[in-house]
């Protein structure tokens, strides 16, 4: 079990302020917030790579210590992929994955090599240096290179970011998996909503270094403690009705075919989502609200809230 305690980190002004919680074995933990929340600091204090000035992080109750404890810095069990991506760049994209499991037998590299560039799509490259890949490749690499190492902690900072959707999509799946088959344990970080809420167990949501909230992803999406927060996980409508003000999620309703409709309607347009349609509705003058459906709802004239249970 990985813990962090009472982590602060002060340079002019503080970035990470009394930051604590665990994550337990074959557990995701997403973290979100704005950028300057202090999370890609809190990675790499994790990660052993920088020192926090408060606070301690322990693996398996041993302590986690950073650069100024330790000649080279991080730690063998816990491994951090970032935007520096940390490539042999000179090396070819097999000899990147492969020098990272020479301790095991030749038979073994081979096969689990190709695997993860299967994985990742880099088949196509494995001889290539790795200076020459695209960006997008090289991401992919250091991913690769990463699961190599089979780490207790996997932590990814902004890991789908030059990813088409296709191969985000085999990614998570892969890593959701493997986190059972590994018994490993995943924190990451990510400004994208969707992929926090597609492959967290527990997310933490940061605002100005400090944590505001640790909920599921149902939690966070559905019952939400703030504007702020609900707008950090997708679309948000605001209605004031009957003088008070009212917050429901694009899926938060049903069709109202009465005559006097609780909520009256005018359709504007849609957009096409592949599996779905964002309908965008005229409330009144100044109002919109966006309604997510199977189809365009232009016949729709208005609609009842139907909020989600707890």
């Amino acid at each position: 079990m990985l813990s962090v305690k009472n982590i602060c980190l002060f340079y002019n002004q503080p970035v990470l302020n009394g930051i604590s919680f665990s994550v337990a074995e074959n557990e995701i933990i997403g973290i979100a917030g704005t950028s300057g929340a202090g999370k890609t600091s809190l990675l790499k204090i994790i990660a052993g790579l920088a020192d926090a000035t408060e606070g301690t992080v322990h693996l398996d109750n041993k302590r986690v210590v950073g650069p100024s404890m330790k000649l080279i810095p991080g730690h063998p069990d816990i491994q951090l992929v970032n935007q520096d991506f940390d490539l042999d760049i000179y090396q070819t994209t097999e000899e990147n994955v492969k020098g990272k499991i020479l301790h095991l037998p030749k038979h073994v590299q081979e096969q689990f090599t190709e695997e993860l560039l299967d994985l990742m799509e880099l088949t196509h490259g494995k001889s290539r240096l790795a200076h020459t890949l695209s960006g997008g490749e090289q991401q992919r690499l250091a991913i690769a290179r990463a699961l190599a190492l089979e780490p207790t902690i996997l932590l990814l900072d902004e890991p789908f970011v030059h990813l088409d959707s296709q191969l985000r999509y085999r990614l998570i799946s892969y890593l959701t998996e493997l986190k059972k088959v590994r018994n490993m344990s995943i924190i990451i970080v990510s400004h994208n909503s969707e992929e926090l809420l597609s492959l967290s167990d527990r997310i933490i949501y940061l605002k100005d270094g400090a944590i505001k909230r640790m909920a599921t992803p149902v939690e966070f999406y559905y019952h939400y403690k703030t504007i702020s927060e609900a707008r950090m996980f997708g679309l948000i409508n605001q209605l004031t009705i009957y003088g008070k003000s009212v917050h429901f999620r694009p899926d938060e309703y049903e069709i109202d075919h009465s005559e006097t409709p609780e909520i009256p309607l005018h359709y504007s347009h849609s957009i096409f989502m592949g599996s779905y349609f964002l309908n965008e509705f005229n409330v009144d003058k100044k109002k919109k609200i966006v309604l997510l459906h199977k189809a365009q709802l232009n016949n729709v004239r208005g609609i009842t809230i139907n909020k989600k249970k707890k």
